[in-house]
């Protein structure tokens, strides 16, 4: 993880890669809770005979469960010691690229693309690449918008 002491040496790194996060294994449970909390119980993440029998592979993670794990992803790759509030304003666009597979694990890799710094506050948009371990192909792209407070 990187460690910036303020927001101005944070936006210093635009257009430069931030790093990446940790592995997070994907589970079928992860998988179940998530589908329990936002309702989308469709059979290709929940349920494992169909999905072999009808389509010959695993379940799948659902895309907005990779999306969710966005703030995971940020703050493993880096912190700013100065900051009071960090808030999410929003995205740019989310392409969801490749499947995640039930016990695979995915990694994000930050850019901070741009940076607009002024009194006490960095408008930044990073945009983050979801990785799956063993495949160059990735899982999605997301270009997010966040506020940051010092």
């Amino acid at each position: 993880m990187r460690t910036f002491p303020r927001l101005c040496d944070l936006a210093a790194e635009k257009g430069n890669e931030l790093g990446t996060s940790e592995w997070i294994h994907i589970s079928q449970a992860m998988i179940d809770n998530f589908a329990e909390v936002t309702g989308d119980k469709q059979w290709i993440h929940t349920d494992p005979e169909r999905t072999r029998t009808e389509l010959d592979m695993p379940t799948i993670a659902h895309g907005f469960l990779t999306l969710s794990l966005l703030p995971r992803f940020m703050q493993e790759v880096f912190t700013v010691e100065s900051v009071k509030r960090f808030i999410n304003y929003g995205s740019n666009k989310i392409r969801f690229i490749n499947m995640v597979p039930v016990n695979s694990e995915i990694r994000g890799r930050a850019v901070l693309k741009k940076a607009v710094l002024s009194d006490k506050m960095l408008r930044a948009v990073f945009e983050i690449t979801v990785e799956l371990k063993g495949t160059d192909k990735p899982v999605a792209v997301f270009e997010a918008i966040t506020l940051l407070y010092e």
